[in-house]
């Protein structure tokens, strides 16, 4: 037995406190443990609080309300490593609540603590959970701010080349939380931040990738950025990125980012120039791509297992597990893109074709086949975005003859019938714009039987297919015989639906499909018997300009002939015009336009409202002179006006050279009705009397009956008679006929109209009606001259405030202006009518200036006629003699 050797144990000293082993369960005596003054209790306590929120989010807040915060922030600055470690961690990881967010943004020292601990001095995992924090807190703009004002863009930057994955996903996580604001967009570059991102696609993870991705989306968005990007040869690295199967499920990203550098004409100069536009559209359309060295994606690399924090919790997080990316044999088939990267480079044609220049190079390399190619795609998605990229590269008019050359418009109209509305509304606006201005296309739209398509979709339920479908029949009736074809094919009743839409859009365009096919008799007769007319004056209330422009000019369209035009009027159309046109607002040339050929078709209302007629508006009978109204007053019809009790306003005068008789008809009439019944009484006075003299030998009770059915009888008579005094009353106003007009067209045709020149006409003209009118007045006599007298006699006589132009023997300038230009109008001489105040009116003609040569000298002068105080007599329009002739 070996002898025992004796411990040299050497008792502590007196003045060191001996080791406590602690042991706690209470989160509030970890967060007491970070008040103590000794490094380890802290890193300890701060180990431990990191594990505790690890758990989850009902830690923190737990830990927040034990007022962790302000110690943790304080140590987050220590002197001692590990303890700005474990705090880091601990912070860091309790900034993914919002709580915890919304009390460190009050605390100015957060986003500096975190930034500092970015500095290369520290280590790796401090970096990670300090990029953490900062992308947690970069959420809210406010912290955006912060961190940008804290020069934590730089520092951030750095990270992405960091050779810890879960450093560099934090950091590109915060980098790309940022570059939602403009100014770290505008910084990222300076940061020279932009190639660590590129170089972060060739990750091994793939949510590193995605974020990497999602910060070029925004950082693309910035114009220096892309220019900067192009230098870096971005879009070739996208295709290539593109060009791996296994990564498919960031194709969609990757070609969004595409979209915003093919913004610039210089990109798509660039990728045009090294052959990478051709590979993408190879890819887009499973073509095999034109360089060889790119066959399914060779080379990349697996999606790691693990080693990765961020990316195992992103994977845990993650709604939808990534697919794994397995490297794709040299020589197998080329796999087909995804729909969605499909629809996204389709979008990404659209957005960059918005520009002229860009349109040109893409037409050149023939992107049309690759959308055309995309139209038979299965997905809806596709086939809108491909339509819709379609529709604006048809800007360029080059590329409408290439669509069709290309076979183009043959799938476009099979997708009108889609039953997807997205579908349906895309594919009718690139035929819109296919057809505008492209006679070629508009045909061939017949010849494919698109019409029949075109029209049933004007019923659609979705408003934006019938408002495209409008504009592309209003192209195709630019075709005359397209437009014969569709007119047969019913549109015109099919357009009555899209105006009474209520959406303005459909309204606007329905109206200037109204104008471009209701332009002939048997359209507007069509139009009119389908109550289009109301509907269309509707419009005119519209608060939208556009509509209420368009619909002026179908109603310019439609009121080319007299019925229409008067149907329109008695809708309340003119006084809708009007009020338009006196509005400061709404006044538009379209309304003017509506409202002048209204009063071409109804020269009696355009007279009485605007007081002037032009040598183009010849008189016809049924024209009548109902006096200078004012714009507020409704303009009344002739029949209206005849049915007036007569009063002591001016008389109406009216225009109409026939001879018929004005009251054989209608006496012929009450002469028949009396005789009726005068005999009708005559039968009843005999019954009465018949059964007067019988009465006494019949009994009470046949008394009684009999007396009942002579009462029914003259109930019956008087009934009769009142129907018979409510028909005439009923019965229409009959123009009274002016055999007197008749008599001098016919002898102004007989020995006027022969004469050689237009100035001996107008003179005899001028002479003759001055003759009929009550011949020459005297200047300064025309207040003497008794003309008001004569036409109220003439009232009197009639019993009708219409009377006879022919009747009239004394007229002063108004009555004589009128009836110069009714005989001028009959013998073409052209002249104006002009109306003035104080009964005043003139007539204007063009006459040349002498003769050259036995050439009249042009161009012609305009002349106003007397036809008052010397009778044929032309002065100058713009002489003293011609404005004292039209004033008082």
């Amino acid at each position: 037995m070996g002898k025992k050797v004796k411990k040299d144990e050497k008792p502590p000293a007196d003045d060191v406190f001996d080791a406590l082993q602690l042991e706690t369960r209470q989160a509030g005596t970890v967060v007491l443990m970070l008040e103590s003054p000794e490094d380890e209790i802290q890193a300890k306590a701060c180990e431990s609080i990191y594990r505790f929120v690890e758990k989850g989010d009902e830690n923190k807040k737990q830990l927040l309300d034990l007022g962790c915060m302000d110690p943790l922030l304080r140590l987050m600055q220590s002197e001692d490593r590990i303890v700005r470690r474990n705090a880091c961690m601990a912070v860091g990881s309790m900034t993914g609540h919002g709580d915890v967010r919304r009390i460190l943004r009050k605390k100015e020292e957060t986003i500096p603590a975190f930034v500092a601990l970015l500095s290369p001095e520290e280590e790796t995992i401090v970096h990670e959970f300090a990029a953490l924090g900062l992308c947690n807190m970069a959420t809210e703009y406010s912290s955006k701010a912060a961190i940008f004002e804290s020069n934590g863009i730089e520092p951030l930057v750095k990270c992405l080349s960091s050779a810890d994955p879960d450093v560099q996903k934090n950091a590109i996580e915060a980098v790309a939380q940022m570059m939602l604001d403009y100014q770290t967009r505008a910084a990222i570059k300076d940061a020279e931040g932009l190639n660590p991102i590129l170089e972060l696609l060739k990750s091994d993870y793939s949510i590193i990738q995605k974020l990497a991705l999602l910060a070029l989306d925004r950082a693309s968005q910035d114009t220096n950025n892309r220019a900067a990007l192009r230098e870096l040869e971005t879009i070739t690295k996208l295709i290539d990125f593109v060009a791996h199967p296994e990564w498919n499920d960031l194709h969609v990203m990757a070609v969004m980012v595409m979209s915003n550098l093919l913004e610039d004409v210089e990109s798509l100069e660039q990728i045009k120039e090294s052959g990478g536009l051709k590979k993408l559209v190879a890819l887009i359309t499973d073509q095999p791509p034109p360089d060889d060295d790119i066959k399914g994606g060779g080379g990349g690399k697996p999606e790691k297992k693990g080693g990765s924090r961020a990316a195992k919790k992103s994977a845990k997080d993650s709604k939808k597990a990534e697919p794994d990316r397995e490297d794709t044999p040299a020589g197998e088939a080329i796999i087909p893109t995804l729909p969605d990267v499909k629809m996204c480079a389709a979008k990404a044609i659209a957005r960059s074709a918005r520009n002229g220049e860009n349109r040109k190079i893409l037409h050149e390399q023939e992107t049309e086949k690759m959308l055309i190619h995309l139209l038979g795609h299965e997905s809806p998605d596709v086939q809108s975005a491909a339509a819709l990229a379609i529709g604006i590269m048809c800007e360029n008019l080059t590329c409408k003859d290439a669509i069709r050359e290309w076979e183009g418009l043959q799938p476009l109209i099979k997708l009108m019938s889609s039953d997807n509305g997205d579908v349906k509304e895309a594919v009718t606006l690139a035929l819109a714009n296919l057809t505008s201005g492209n006679s070629s296309n508009c045909n061939e739209m017949s010849n494919l039987n698109g019409v029949d398509i075109l029209i049933h979709i004007l019923s659609d339920p979705r408003d934006e297919a019938v408002a495209n479908a409008a504009c592309v029949l209003t192209n195709l009736a630019q075709e005359e015989v397209v437009r014969v074809e569709v007119q047969g094919r019913g549109i015109v009743p099919a357009l009555i639906g899209p105006l009474k839409s209520q959406n303005k859009v459909v309204q606007s365009k329905a109206a200037l499909a109204v104008a471009a096919f209701v332009c002939d008799f048997d359209t507007r007769t069509e139009f009119r018997g389908a109550e289009g007319l109301e509907h269309l004056v509707r419009l005119l209330h519209s608060g939208n300009e556009e509509v209420r422009r368009n619909a002026s000019w179908a109603i310019a369209v439609c009121a080319v002939d007299e019925l229409t035009s008067i149907e329109i009027c008695k809708l309340g159309c003119m006084e809708i015009l009007q009020d338009i046109q006196m509005s400061g607002t709404r006044r538009n040339p379209f309304a003017e336009a509506a409202l002048d050929r209204l009063l071409d078709s109804n020269l009696s209302a355009k007279y009485a409202l605007k007081g002037h007629l032009s040598s183009l508006n010849n008189i016809e009978n049924g024209f009548y002179d109902a006096g200078q109204l004012r714009p507020q007053v409704k303009f009344l019809s002739l029949e209206e006006y005849g049915k007036q009790e007569m009063n002591d306003k001016r008389p109406i005068i009216l225009v109409n050279a026939k001879t018929e008789p004005y009251s054989a008809t209608s006496q012929s009439n009450i002469d028949g009705s009396d005789l009726k019944q005068d005999s009708s009484r005559a039968s009843v006075t005999s019954k009465a009397s018949k059964t007067g003299r019988e009465s006494k030998s019949k009994t009470k009770a046949q008394k009684d009956k009999e007396d009942k059915q002579r009462e029914e009888e003259i109930h019956a008579q008087l009934q009769r008679e009142n129907e018979n005094m409510n028909g005439e009353d009923s019965q229409p106003f009959v123009a009274p006929a002016d055999p007197t007009l008749v008599k001098f067209i016919e002898e102004v045709t007989e020995k006027i109209q022969p004469l050689s020149t237009t100035k001996t006409q107008v003179s005899a003209l001028a002479a003759f009606v001055s003759d009929k009118m009550g011949g020459p007045i005297d200047r300064g006599q025309v207040a003497n001259f008794s003309w008001e007298l004569p036409l109220s006699q003439i009232k009197f006589e009639m019993k009708s405030n219409v009377i006879p132009l022919g009747k009239i023997k004394s007229g002063i300038h108004t009555h004589r202006a009128l009836l110069f230009k009714v005989l001028a109008d009959r013998i073409a001489v052209g002249c104006t009518l002009t109306r003035g105040d104080y009964n005043r009116a003139w007539n204007e003609v063009l006459l040349p200036d002498g003769m050259t040569d036995g050439v009249p000298k042009f161009p012609p002068k305009a002349y106003i006629i007397d036809l008052v105080h010397e009778p044929g007599k032309l002065m100058n329009a713009d002489s003293p003699e011609a404005l004292s002739y039209q004033k008082i």
